[in-house]
């Protein structure tokens, strides 16, 4: 059984109630391998992603007339014809969607100014907004890896993008996601202060997703076997570092992925039982003292 399926597999088994995946993880193949397990598993809400797409795709979203050669080769479109092309070859992949993210339109930003960057994530939510009115999709929202904290838009600026490409207040702009870990902690810290995205996201009823609780594993270098006693004696370091992700005031999801039941146990384990924001601030403030 190949990777992702596997990982998903754990996560299912385990009773995770989310899925978060995107056309072009594992090269291309996820939504083909998670389709059959979400048959198996009718009730977990799935989350899929429009924007980047392997080479493969982009060869077919060119014959498709969807992309022109240039747009193919850079591996990345929010063109409202793009985003409704590839959403729908992901629901007719998987079979249901519950969520559709822009995923990072920094990115397709790059060399773009805001108003630009702005008028493209426009472009993709009119899209999505098509979608959601009719009911083929829950909603849709942003995964973002810098544009929150590079300033490229803001959720006050996400939300009002999503009432222009409604052409009114009651537009489905219903989840945002973004990077939360020891790592990459100033969300962590905004939170813990009463601001910063995850709370004005929790103050305008999204469903708020803390992606790279382990930054790719790299984070598991740094947790010493202080800062594991300092987050909760007892705890593996990654269990540790998803507790510290976890806690942070205004996340709803902890995305994380466990090859083996016993380490998916092990996280949700630690999960059940959150730090409080005293606790919280105190490994921060250790760790920003370093």
């Amino acid at each position: 059984m190949r990777a992702v399926s596997q990982a998903a597999r754990t996560a299912l088994a385990a009773g995770s109630p989310w899925v978060d995946t995107a056309p072009n993880y594992a090269h291309g193949r996820a939504h083909e391998e998670l389709r059959p397990l979400l048959r198996e598993y009718p009730t977990v809400r799935v989350a899929t992603k429009a924007g980047f797409f392997t080479e493969e795709q982009g060869r077919t979203a060119l014959a498709d007339g969807v992309l022109t050669r240039e747009e193919a080769a850079g591996r990345h479109s929010l063109e409202r014809g793009f985003v409704r092309w590839q959403t729908e070859r992901s629901l007719a992949t998987l079979g249901r969607v519950d969520l559709v993210f822009v995923h990072n339109p920094e990115h397709d930003g790059q060399g773009l100014d805001r108003t630009a960057l702005h008028g493209r994530v426009r472009e993709a939510f009119t899209a999505l907004e098509e979608f959601a009115r009719t009911g083929r999709i829950g909603g849709y929202g942003v995964a973002t890896w810098s544009g929150l904290t590079s300033g490229a838009f803001s959720v006050p600026e996400l939300l009002a993008l999503a009432r222009q490409a409604a052409g009114s207040a009651e537009h489905h702009f219903t989840g945002l996601q973004m990077p939360v870990s020891l790592i990459m902690d100033a969300p962590i810290t905004q939170a813990l202060n009463g601001g910063g995205p995850l709370v004005q996201a929790k103050d305008a009823g999204l469903i708020t997703f803390g992606s790279a609780p382990l930054h790719g594993g790299a984070l598991l270098d740094a947790m010493t076997p202080e800062l594991v006693n300092l987050i909760r004696p007892g705890l593996s370091a990654a269990a540790a570092a998803l507790l510290a992700a976890g806690s942070c005031p205004g996340l709803d999801v902890v995305l994380t992925s466990a090859s083996t039941r016993e380490h998916w146990d092990d996280a949700a384990k630690a999960l059940a039982a959150p730090l409080t924001a005293q606790e919280l601030r105190r490994v921060t403030d250790e760790l920003a003292g370093e």
